[in-house]
């Protein structure tokens, strides 16, 4: 229990919610069809059926699948959460997830028609840890390969495991993230334009707060404050009485 406290809050939530609902539902303790992705039950039906927007995304493979699935979804999504410079403010790692859960929603869920997303959502993760890692090298069970090749590789192993449906599914994930990236890094940095997709500042208070040790860790990542706090920290703790109260004028030394 001390180690899935201490694990980043995201990633711990994702792996904790697909681990119970795959073990109800192969269980047989809850029927697989009230839980995966249905618009007709959602928009269509009077009370809506809400739960089925998330419930989709945490529903793994049976037998052998299921352990797969859990594992990548632990390690990649850790990965990003404690690791990527793209999301170094508390909540960052969140909209990420929420994003991309949306788009793989409106192209696997309502225009091709699946019904669980959980590869595509993993395959999303790892084609954004292939882009942070970029120029490292990775294991795929017993080969290493560069990173960058990782995404392709794991599409060649869905096309033998399940066919082409299964590759189409997860090339969903694949537009995701990688319209995310273009949103936020690409049309900011190379286009000139602005980035629309921000963390708004209640998430981030809600994380800096919920987070416990925030500012150190034992797994190595310090989150920094929402602004608001740290512009009053920054303001209490330079005109308390001190002679550095004010900014310079800028001048370089030496």
């Amino acid at each position: 229990m001390d180690f899935f406290w201490s694990a980043p809050p995201v990633a711990r939530t994702l792996t904790a919610a697909t681990l119970i609902e795959s073990v109800l539902v192969y269980g047989q303790v809850l029927g697989g069809g009230r839980i995966v992705y249905l618009p007709k039950r959602i928009f269509l039906k009077f009370p809506p059926e809400l739960w089925r927007i998330a419930s989709g995304f945490c529903l793994t493979g049976p037998d052998l699948q299921c352990l797969f699935d859990l594992y990548n979804l632990w390690r990649y999504s850790s990965a990003l959460e404690l690791e990527s410079v793209r999301f170094p403010r508390p909540g960052d790692f969140f909209i990420y997830v929420l994003f991309v859960s949306i788009v793989i929603q409106l192209t696997a869920g309502l225009y091709f028609g699946f019904v669980s997303f959980l590869p595509a959502l993993i395959m999303a993760l790892i084609w954004t840890y292939a882009q942070e890692k970029r120029g490292t090298k990775v294991t795929f069970f017993v080969i290493t390969i560069p990173v960058m090749y990782l995404p392709a590789t794991m599409l060649c192993f869905t096309l033998i495991r399940g066919g082409w449906p299964g590759v189409l599914l997860e090339c969903t994930g694949i537009l995701a993230a990688h319209l995310y990236d273009f949103l936020t890094r690409i049309y900011p940095t190379y286009g000139g334009g602005r980035n629309f997709i921000s963390t708004p500042l209640f998430v981030q208070r809600f994380f800096y707060k919920h987070t416990p040790n925030v500012g150190s860790r034992g797994y190595g990542t310090a989150y920094q404050a929402p602004p608001s706090s740290v512009s009053q920290g920054r303001t209490s703790g330079f005109n308390a009485g001190s002679r550095w109260g004010s900014w310079g004028s800028g001048r370089r030394l030496g």
